[in-house]
């Protein structure tokens, strides 16, 4: 089993006050089974550069954080492959999606890998297992009957 971390829940946990719950899961996942997309890494690296120019202290701060994760998941970041390209286009025709959070979903799909988010509505009619961290807790969303026309994919 593996999970794949959406990028809210990756700065949850970095927060100082961040949500007991996130940080109780991830912190209770095992390690080699926790996965993030290379599209969260640029996410993250947007939102360095965007401090760059307002908060410079802030954005080193942050630019340690994101070294921290390349050597923690090293092995554990994964592309966007072909493969996951084409699945987005499967999901992203019967349920569009913006473009990040489609690719999100189609990596998870891919992998046969359950999607954790705190904004699991972004998800929804993908097909995707999702770990629901909300602010109460963290509980899995089995996938809502969306139907692909390949094999293994069927709900």
């Amino acid at each position: 089993m593996g999970y794949l971390l959406d990028t809210n829940v990756v700065s949850e946990v970095r927060k100082r006050n961040g949500s007991s719950h996130v940080k109780d899961w991830v912190g209770g996942a095992h390690g080699p089974t926790l996965y993030l997309s290379s599209l969260t890494v640029g996410e993250i690296r947007c939102g360095v550069e965007r401090r760059r120019h307002s908060d410079p202290a802030q954005a080193t701060i942050l630019e340690r954080w994101l070294h921290g994760l390349h050597r923690q998941f090293s092995d554990r970041i994964v592309p966007v492959t072909s493969e996951v390209a084409e699945e987005w286009g499967r999901l992203n025709a019967v349920r569009p999606l913006p473009t990040a959070d489609g690719l999100i979903a189609a990596t998870a799909r891919v992998n046969g890998w359950t999607l954790v988010s705190r904004n699991v509505k972004d998800f929804e009619g993908t097909g995707v297992s999702v770990v629901n961290c909300s602010a109460v807790g963290c509980s899995t969303r089995r996938p809502a009957g969306l139907r692909l026309d390949r094999p293994g994919w069927d709900e």
